[in-house]
């Protein structure tokens, strides 16, 4: 099934975008504790600003008002001040709050606000070395194992993982990094990562140095959630505001757009390829799935936005 494609208008944030059922205290469960009694988002400062860790108002771009009503229904959803303080219970402001600090270190001129970024795109790169995108499995014997000719493995994983990785690479080289060569780290029986060269790495390097502030956090939560680069991209330059010129109307509607489901797909193919014969591991491998198609939910809220 085809997903849906990145809305090419967004609009005008207004606090009717969240449900009268969420702001009406009378409409919800009985007995059921509430620490805000109404959530709005406005353009303007109202007299209880959300502020960050270092007592700065967080201040959402007046281009991401999907954002901003996120992490009002975020809030919305707490009951007490103790839960503020726990990161998982508000992952949006902490993402959103990230992004600002990064933005913050670029109006400093010194050696810190320079480290933030190279740090993030050298850890980043790391990933790219051993990207699950990139690792292929050994192609199949001619005498399989009886495991291998279960009725679920219906392909080997290791023609799996050409067809998932193929349009990505392809799509990365001809869009983002024209003239850019990626190689597969793993394929065959080798047990030694097969490095990319020095200009690849390179490349890569200073595009990853060069993204916005938002951006870069959000590609960063997609890297670390799905523990790989190349997905990550992918997802960021789908659904980013600053990469709209990259993709035209008439292509959007032509084609099935790479979203979060189909970026969770990339990233645990494996995971669900054994899965699909040995089964799953209950409060484990559901969780774990649920969880991964969240954070990587997250990166599409961050980054996208209205900007023409």
């Amino acid at each position: 099934m085809a997903s849906v494609s990145p809305p090419t208008s967004i609009s005008e944030p207004s606090s009717t975008i969240i449900p009268r059922t969420i702001l009406d205290p009378r409409c919800s469960e009985k007995g059921r504790k509430r620490f805000w009694k109404e959530v709005h988002v406005r353009k303007i400062d109202n007299s209880r600003p959300l502020r960050r860790s270092n007592n700065k108002i967080l201040t959402i771009p007046v281009t991401k008002p999907n954002l901003a009503t996120a992490i009002a229904v975020e809030w919305d959803c707490l009951v007490s001040t103790q839960q503020a303080l726990k990161p998982h219970m508000i992952p949006l402001t902490s993402l959103a709050s990230r992004a600002l600090d990064i933005e913050d270190s670029e109006g400093i001129s010194n050696e810190d606000s320079e480290s933030i970024r190279s740090n993030i795109a050298t850890s980043l790169l790391r990933y790219f070395d051993t990207d699950s995108l990139l690792c292929w499995a050994p192609p199949p014997p001619l005498d399989p194992p009886g495991y291998e000719k279960h009725k679920s493995r219906t392909e080997p994983l290791w023609i799996l993982q050409q067809r998932a990785a193929s349009p990505i690479v392809e799509f990365l080289q001809k869009k983002l990094w024209p003239g850019v060569k990626i190689d597969p780290i793993l394929n065959g029986h080798s047990i030694i990562p097969k490095a990319q060269s020095p200009e690849t790495r390179e490349i890569i390097y200073n595009w990853i140095h060069g993204l916005s502030a938002w951006d870069l956090a959000g590609l960063e939560r997609g890297v670390l959630a799905g523990k790989g680069l190349l997905g990550a991209v992918r997802l960021v330059v789908e659904w980013g505001e600053n990469f709209r010129h990259l993709i035209d109307d008439d292509e959007r509607h032509t084609r099935q757009s790479f979203g979060i489901e189909e970026a969770a797909k990339v990233f645990s193919l494996e995971v669900e390829w054994q899965t699909s014969m040995w089964g799953l591991v209950e409060d484990t491998h559901d969780v774990d799935r649920e969880d991964l198609r969240r954070q990587l939910g997250s990166v599409v809220i961050l980054v996208s936005g209205c900007r023409s």
